[in-house]
């Protein structure tokens, strides 16, 4: 008999230590583990980290296999690890009902269980008794379960199970989006059931997705029926809200520990290298200590200071637990294997020898990993002194399964028994390792042959719809619905994935059904309710954006393909040239460069080699049909009954497909009612909403016969949609006006078939208003708020004050969202669909450019709207009505890009051109930026020089709402003609560069934007810590406010936000901004304290008082020095620069320091 190798020898001794300290206590029946002796019950997440030794040492053990006996304790270690997975999937497969109801409501009643009975795998508290929605504890269940499968474990054993565990991934799959209680179970810091969106649960969610992606959960034994799918979009979505949100883990923890299970061993989420050294050191700097990491900054638990007879805290205690906080060596364990992965042998070194200082002896000298190291009770204020300092005693679970299982696990892999590649076998840890280059792949078609051959004419070859069969070209929204299928399980009542739009990473692959290749249209061109696309520069943008978005968010092999089809709305208006937008944009993507991305454009058939392709083998038929006959019926009667394989004939020279080629109905033959019996004069150009004469009868009631002969008469457009609101108000949108000698021709008709018409001749104010009346919404809206929210930025929507403005803070229903966005709107249906628009383009901001969003923590898009109609007049140098009429007759496009200008803080001027654009109505705008002197500086983007169909009224009608009318708007920020506060503005018309008004242009930007200077949110809290409180108009901002939070939670500027908010001028707002950044300066000082309750407002009216004196003495006349009448503040003041002999800071300093003098040193007073 051979003899046991030193190796073997080593791994018997860590075999024993797994047994005494872990395997001991696993169930015989369930396989569950107890959280201690104590702790009857199995935590998830707690179980999955607690196996990782056991798997590990059966790695171990078969590679390094002495004897057949090695091999045999291989097996059982193994078949230990698989009985725990089976016991937790028992556990929650038990559950399928909240998993099917979580798909749909992402509430905390339909989660999961945390915790479950370790003998029975029952349930052990009720679902409002615990924090359960854990996102990050199914999620590392699902990680590893992939792991373990391509370990060569086999854990599933049936389809039925398969389709459990794809359900599995629908629930975390919008982890991106969902507030849960987080891998400490408490939601916010308080530990009043607060759930929140955490790092920890976002990060661990991508890494189970990615992990779980095409992966066969029978191992080698499967077919395709047993592979899971997962959606490319939603893991990009979680890796933007986690780029978003890191180095901080949530709204109320600036930094948590726990995030090093996520930017390291297991999940390595985080793509980018330098963001993950940023965290770590995050982590090092502030919650490392002698014995081990805290969890987060004031966190109670286990502390001398906590109240053990109650489960929350009061919001001020928080500032008792500064310093005390307890330590855990658990993550010293995760520092070690972090070490072993990245082959930092140093760092490995230096965390072993700490972790074996804190190690406590057990029986027999057994080395256990405590739970945590806290302070005592009485040397509780010699650690508030002197942090880090006092001798701690451990407390907690004895042996910490969790951190026990990781420190053998690292002990392993430390000792070479134990490769990175065996722990990890999908490789997961190359996440920072740069990716090629992605070429975007664009195939152009033509819908019809008449497009062909215009495109032809323009030296672009393309095919059309029907010839690239035999591959299949289907819209968007059909992918969706296939997708809706996936999952789909009758006996356990689970209906599969639930309809969403596909994103752009989805569209970008072939797809292999029931042996047929298809291609599919992206989302943008699927837009069937709304009219973002019938702007065709809208469309060249959201091409744009999509490019740069597959570039940067690329990871599957293969290349990019996205078929772009050219329908006849890309036409001009006389069907015979393609529009000019679209024609450039194809022209640059032949050349190889567009929106930043690299392009090659070819035909279909030449990227089938080159591009990625997946098999939707969930819609293969025949085995499904033999299995569950019953199934097959439910999951493909659909696709049968619409017959969605043929929806076009190959032999069919007029081909149909099932893009919205008509976004309109079409027009009746017989209608007459719009057809103008002479062209638009250019002076007939209407505005929103004129007034109409109501013709009465005899008795005075309104005359409706008469109003439908008015209707019938009229050739303007806007008398038409005019009479027809009056008949929709008054009569129902169903009632039948008897236009129509045949059929019907109710209002809603009617004004669905003058809808067509303007969007035809894009009459973007008309538009928006007939869309208004319908009520037609944004079909995306609910997911760009989501998107935004998720981004930790928080909606307001509505003109402030509040309660008219109302705040938007966590995800809604599509349905809620848009009757609050009505609401908020006051019934002016034309603000309430620009709200829509502008969320829907913030959004697109957010994905592609989150730098604008810096430092900003609200957007309020009520002020937004004011801001861009300000601007408008402001640039033109026309009335409020002109202006207000001016931005709902912007195209979509153009409103986006005057969007982008007010976000991005740059100068910029709006112009009418001499000619006009695309319109042979109107005549256009200009948006360009303004350089140094004023001049037109051109931006290889294309962005800056954009024409733009402001069709301008002069009938002087205007909407119902004047968006700066006083009541909305101090008139001071009016700039109209009849103003008086800058008399030079009109004197200067021919110069262009005019730098009147900049400064309180600025303001008004900044201050509409919740725009502060980076840092000032942890400059408030140190103020705060040296006063009483702020007052802002009566609000007050507390000094207790810091014992709660700490300087860098985004709940701490949320808080300050939202009491700053309260000013409802956005220039106020921002001289308030500027006076508190006086104040910041004033705290920097040696001195114990600067005051009570410092109202900040009266400091801003000081200095007013000292500029106006200041003025007068200079000879400045009273017209020079007109008050804006909301606040009382000279005009002036708001114009000035902020430094400078007149500058704002100098007279705020003075007026700080005449406030607050009595608390300050002598010597500095001197200095005023």
């Amino acid at each position: 008999m051979r003899s046991r190798s030193n190796s073997g020898v080593r791994l018997d001794g860590y075999a024993r230590l797994v047994h005494q300290t872990i395997l001991c206590h696993q169930n015989p029946v369930t396989g569950l583990l107890p959280a201690s002796y104590d702790q009857r019950d199995a935590w998830v997440r707690d179980n999955v980290y607690s196996i990782l030794a056991v798997w590990g040492l059966g790695l171990a053990y078969r590679k390094n296999a002495d004897r057949d006996e090695d091999k045999a304790k291989a097996y059982e270690l193994e078949q230990s690890v698989v009985k725990l997975m089976r016991g937790l999937l028992h556990c929650m497969i038990r559950q399928v009902d909240k998993v099917e109801s979580f798909k749909y409501s992402q509430s905390t009643k339909d989660s999961l269980h945390a915790k479950y009975n370790t003998k029975t795998c029952a349930t052990v508290v009720g679902d409002d008794q615990w924090g359960h929605l854990q996102l990050d504890a199914t999620s590392v269940y699902l990680l590893f379960l992939a792991q373990m499968t391509a370990s060569g474990l086999h854990i599933i054993h049936s389809l039925d199970e398969v389709n459990f565990i794809q359900n599995l991934v629908f629930y975390i799959e919008a982890a991106y989006k969902t507030a849960d209680f987080g891998i400490w179970e408490r939601g916010d810091k308080t530990n009043q059931g607060i759930s929140e969106l955490n790092a920890s649960s976002v990060g661990m969610a991508k890494a189970a997705l990615e992990a779980l992606d095409e992966l066969d959960l029978f191992g080698v034994k499967g077919g395709p029926q047993s592979v899971i799918h997962v959606l490319a979009d939603e893991v990009q979505h979680c890796q933007s809200i986690l780029n978003s949100i890191l180095p901080r883990a949530s709204t109320s923890k600036e930094v948590d520990a726990s995030l090093l299970s996520v930017v390291s061993f297991p999940a390595f989420a985080v793509e980018d290298n330098h963001l993950v050294e940023v965290t770590k050191q995050e982590i090092i700097t502030k919650l490392q200590g002698r014995y081990g990491c805290c969890r987060f900054l004031r966190d109670g638990y286990k502390t001398p200071k906590e109240d053990p007879n109650r489960l929350y805290y009061e919001p001020a205690e928080l500032k008792l637990f500064e310093n005390i906080e307890c330590e855990w060596p658990l993550f010293w364990t995760y520092f070690i294997l972090d070490g072993v992965f990245t082959g930092n042998a140093e760092q490995v070194q230096e965390y072993r020898e700490a972790l074996e200082e804190v190690l406590i002896k057990g029986k027999n000298g057994v080395p256990l990993l405590p739970e945590l190291y806290s302070v005592p009770l009485d040397k509780v204020d010699e650690e508030y002194q002197n942090p880090h300092t006092v001798d701690r005693v451990p407390m907690g679970k004895l042996p910490h399964m969790w951190g026990q299982s990781l420190y053998i696990l690292g002990t392993l892999m430390a000792e070479g028994f134990l490769a990175p590649g065996e722990i990890d076998p999908l490789n997961r840890r190359f996440s920072t390792v740069p990716k090629p280059d992605v070429v975007v792949q664009v195939s152009i078609l033509a819908e019809t042959e008449e497009i062909k051959a215009i495109l032809k004419d323009k030296g672009i070859d393309v095919e059309t719809i029907a010839e690239v069969y035999p591959i299949r070209v289907q819209p968007a929204r059909i992918l969706s619905h296939i997708y809706s299928s996936l999952g789909c399980n009758s006996r356990m009542k689970l209906s599969g994935r639930p309809y969403r739009h596909m994103g752009v990473l989805g569209t970008s692959k072939l797809y292999d059904i029931r042996k047929t290749i298809f291609t599919f249209t992206p989302q943008f061109i699927d837009q069937q309710q709304f009219y973002l696309a019938l702007d065709n520069n809208m469309i060249v943008e959201m091409l744009r954006t999509d490019l740069s978005y597959l570039c940067s968010r690329w990871r599957m092999t293969g290349q990019p393909t996205i078929t772009f089809p050219i329908s006849h709305t890309m036409l001009d208006e006389d069907g015979t040239s393609l529009n000019s937008s679209i024609l450039a944009a194809l022209r640059k993507m032949q050349d190889g460069y567009f929106g930043g991305a690299r392009v090659q454009t070819g035909k279909l058939s030449e990227f089938l080699t080159t591009s990625c392709c997946t098999h939707l083998s969930f819609m293969d038929p025949e085995l499904e049909s033999k299995l569950y006959s019953e199934d097959y019926n439910d999951n493909y009667s659909e696709l049968e009954s619409c017959d969605w394989m043929n929806v076009y004939d190959s032999t069919s020279n007029d081909v149909h497909m099932y893009l919205p080629t008509k976004i309109f109905p079409a027009s009746r033959t017989s209608f007459n009612l719009l057809d103008s019996p002479h062209p638009l004069q250019e002076d007939q150009v209407p505005s929103v909403r004129v007034e109409v004469h109501l013709p009465r009868d005899q008795s005075g009631e309104v005359d409706f016969k008469a109003l439908v002969l008015q209707l019938k008469e009229t050739s303007s457009f806007q008398e038409q949609a005019d009479i027809l609101y009056m008949l929709y108000t008054m009569r129902g949108p169903d009632w039948d006006t008897g236009l129509y000698e045949e059929g019907s021709a109710t209002v809603r008709e009617l004004l669905t078939e003058l809808y067509g018409k303007v969007g035809e001749i894009r009459h973007w104010g008309l538009i928006r208003y007939i869309s208004g009346i319908l009520s037609k919404k944004v079909e995306a809206l609910d997911e760009a708020c989501t998107d935004l929210l998720s981004h930790q930025k928080h909606l307001t929507v509505g003109l402030p004050p509040e309660p008219r403005e109302k705040t938007i803070s966590a995800p809604l229903p599509y349905e809620v969202l848009t009757e609050l966005i009505d609401e908020a709107s006051e019934g002016d249906m034309s603000i309430s669909i620009l709200t829509q628009e502008i969320m829907v383009y913030l959004a697109m901001y957010m994905r592609t450019q989150p730098g604008l969003f810096a430092e900003m923590f609200r957007l309020r898009i009520g002020l937004i709207i004011q801001v861009m109609a300000t601007e408008l007049a402001h640039s033109l140098r026309c009335s409020a009505e002109e202006a207000t009429d001016g931005l709902m007759n912007l195209s979509p496009s153009a409103m986006k890009n005057l969007l982008h200008h007010i976000l991005s803080g740059k100068e910029f001027g709006v112009e009418r051109s001499v000619r006009p654009t695309d319109s042979n109505i109107s005549p256009a705008i200009s948006i360009h930026e303004v350089g140094a002197v004023g001049a037109t500086k051109t931006e290889r983007t294309g962005i800056m020089q954009l024409k733009s169909e402001i069709k301008q009224s002069n009938g002087g009608h205007t909407l119902g709402i004047d968006l700066m009318s006083p009541s909305f708007l101090s008139p001071g920020t009016s700039v109209t003609l009849s103003s008086g506060s800058f008399p030079s503005v009109h004197d200067q018309k021919t110069s262009r560069d005019n730098r009147q008004g900049q400064w309180q242009r600025r303001r008004r930007l900044d201050g509409a934007l919740n725009r502060v200077p980076i840092g000032f949110y942890q400059k408030v809290w140190k103020v705060l810590q040296k006063c009483h409180g702020l007052s802002v108009e009566g609000f007050v901002l507390p000094s207790s406010t810091t014992r709660e939070m700490t300087p860098g939670e985004i709940k701490f500027s949320v808080h300050v936000e939202s009491v700053l908010n309260r000013v409802p001028q956005p220039e106020y707002r921002q001289l308030l901004v500027e006076a508190i950044l006086v104040l910041t300066m004033m705290a920097d000082i040696e001195i114990h304290s600067i005051g009570s309750i410092i109202a900040v407002e009266k400091i801003v009216h000081i200095a007013n008082d000292l500029f106006l004196q200041e003025q007068k003495t200079l000879g400045a006349d009273d017209s020079m020095l007109a008050k804006d009448p909301a606040s009382g503040i000279c005009t002036l003041l708001y114009d000035s620069a902020p430094s400078g002999r007149f500058g704002t800071m100098t007279y705020l300093s003075k007026a700080a320091a005449t406030y607050v003098q009595e608390f300050l040193p002598h010597s500095i007073c001197a200095m005023q």
